[in-house]
């Protein structure tokens, strides 16, 4: 087993790198309007933008497994922030993607592989569990600043719609990795307080919890039930349902220009 952290295993991947180069400057293209397509900077701004908060989720994992007493996660390269270095690519990085572009939810991927046997103390692999969302969570308050702090009066209004889309994505990932379901980072909070035997009954269904929660979402009353919570917390950040929506239009570049657009002027005179 791994017994020490070296240099190599903390450094940040160029991959990583590369995806905060791709961030910034879309932002700075959404920002001065230097693209042509406006929709299309601000699909490059969100896309690298939900990328970069999946790879600080998984993160956020390994991080706090490793001072929780799993050595071997510099080993397997977790604390580079290369998506590529994952256990489950697809499940951490594609398939959260394609539900963004398909449904504009940040649907939560999987989790790194942590040695659970190396780790004492169920508070310890409570708040391994926890760390994910609550980084999302931290993504969400971070980039809703300018909002809550009434600074957004002169920011474009593309920039501002990309940042409010890029935030919905952060609330709704952070409330769907809190559920207390099988496979979600809610159900791995509660667990360690479990009694061996239920652990035992539930695990079989672990590897389907993820797509009971799509499936549900697909059920027009829970979905509601769903985004006007999310809506709620936007709005105690300060940020709107028209900027939600105009950023997830602008995101969706292929459709043509934001249909909602003409309201703008009207409701934010």
């Amino acid at each position: 087993m791994t017994t020490a952290i070296t240099r190599s295993d903390r450094r940040v991947s160029p991959v990583f790198l590369g995806l905060v180069a791709i961030m910034a400057v879309s932002a700075w293209a959404v920002w001065t309007g230097f693209s042509a397509n406006t929709g299309f900077a601000v699909f490059l701004l969100v896309t690298s933008g939900w990328l970069v908060s999946l790879c600080l989720h998984e993160y956020a994992h390994a991080r706090t497994a490793l001072h929780g007493g799993d050595l071997s996660i510099g080993a397997k390269g977790y604390l580079t922030l290369n998506p590529l270095k994952y256990t489950h690519a697809m499940l951490s990085i594609v398939l959260p993607l394609i539900f963004v572009i398909l449904g504009g939810i940040g649907l939560p991927g999987g989790a790194v592989f942590i040695e659970r046997h190396s780790i004492r103390g169920r508070w310890k692999h409570s708040l391994i569990s926890a760390a994910g969302p609550l980084t999302n969570a931290l993504f969400a308050v971070v980039i809703t600043a300018p909002f809550w702090l009434g600074l957004m009066d002169d920011v474009p209004v593309a920039f501002r719609c990309a940042l409010a889309f890029l935030a919905l994505l952060q609330v709704s990932a952070t409330i769907l990795n809190f559920l207390p379901v099988p496979g979600l980072d809610g159900y791995g909070v509660l667990e360690p307080w479990l009694s061996h035997s239920v652990r035992r009954q539930v695990e079989p269904f672990a590897p389907f919890g993820l797509l009971a929660v799509f499936a549900l979402l697909w059920v027009p009353e829970i979905n509601d039930v769903f985004f006007d919570s999310v809506d709620a917390i936007l709005r105690g950040l300060g940020v709107t349902e028209l900027e939600t929506a105009l950023g997830q239009q602008w995101f969706r570049f292929w459709e043509g220009e934001p249909q909602l657009l003409d309201l703008w002027p009207v409701l934010n005179p």
